[in-house]
């Protein structure tokens, strides 16, 4: 077992019952969270780790090669832990997570058995199970760029280049009201016209669902005033008062890179290339192609 801990290795060697499991999140806000099977709290590495029902694992799968470790996470919601609200305001996609083989009575006999992120989240019944995704879960993602037509950027990135602030794209509105927590009335949008930020990003910027991202569905103006209806529900969590930013949307066309945000320089799509129905085209007699 190369590379293994060598005190733990004895420990297990020895058949000691001393050994625990544990668990730590790193959101990508930063912040931490530790869990252990043990019945005593643990500290190491800088972080302690609480003796709760907060976070427990499955058997661990371990393959050689490039093939992806895996396994599920379950834990109780609680107000200590994971939350409901944070769940559901996207705080914990994508979270680092490592689990550690520890010996209780020296926590220097350690060792790592596994890294990666959290995958899909689900709730039922005050609980959740979460998807746990090995390191090498990235090398299934596509590399390179695709040859398509619409514009493959994200827009602000550093590819689009388009500053969401300098031009005036995005503003901060506060929520007048909300409809099962998908449809929203910030109010008055003025100098901005209706559709303006259907495809673009809603950051809540105050309240319980602080930090939360979502993706605006649709953009109208009603007999009710200003509408906001998002793709998923941000929860519980906001509330009429709370402060949110509209970024402007983009439907990857050369024509709205151009129109509306004066970027076509940086367009990231191919625009001229023949579609379908360049495929099934044939000449005619006296010149140009049919249908």
């Amino acid at each position: 077992m190369s590379g293994f801990n060598p005190d733990l290795l004895t420990s297990l060697r020895g058949g000691a019952s001393t050994v625990c499991r544990c668990w730590r999140v790193i959101r990508r806000d930063g912040r931490v969270f530790g869990f252990t099977d043990h019945d005593l709290p643990l500290t190491f590495d800088g972080t302690d780790f609480a003796a709760s029902d907060g976070l427990s694992a499955r058997a661990f799968e371990h393959s050689t090669g490039l093939s992806v470790d895996n396994s599920e996470a379950v834990g109780v919601l609680s107000d200590a832990g994971v939350t409901a609200a944070d769940i559901l305001a996207g705080r914990f996609d994508g979270a680092e997570v490592e689990a550690w083989l520890v010996d209780w009575t020296d926590t220097g006999a350690r060792q790592v058995v596994f890294a990666g992120t959290l995958g899909e989240i689900e709730r039922s019944g005050g609980a959740f199970r979460a998807e746990l995704r090995g390191l090498t879960e990235a090398l299934n993602q596509p590399q390179g760029r695709t040859y398509q037509a619409p514009c493959p950027a994200v827009l602000g990135d550093a590819t689009c280049r388009v500053d969401l602030d300098a031009l005036g794209l995005a503003v901060a509105a506060t929520v007048e009201t909300i409809t099962n927590g998908r449809l929203l009335g910030p109010g008055d949008l003025d100098g901005f016209a209706p559709r303006f930020f259907e495809r673009g990003r809603l950051v809540v910027l105050s309240g319980a669902a602080s930090g939360a991202v979502r993706i605006v569905k649709r953009d109208s103006v009603t007999d009710r005033g200003r509408e906001i209806e998002l793709w998923d529900s941000i929860g519980p969590g906001l509330a009429p008062g709370d402060s949110v930013r509209l970024e402007a949307g983009c439907d990857k066309r050369a024509e709205t890179c151009r129109v509306k945000f004066n970027n076509l320089v940086n367009f990231q799509g191919f625009p001229h290339l023949p579609g379908e129905d360049w495929l099934m085209a044939y000449p005619r007699r006296g010149g140009g192609t049919s249908p």
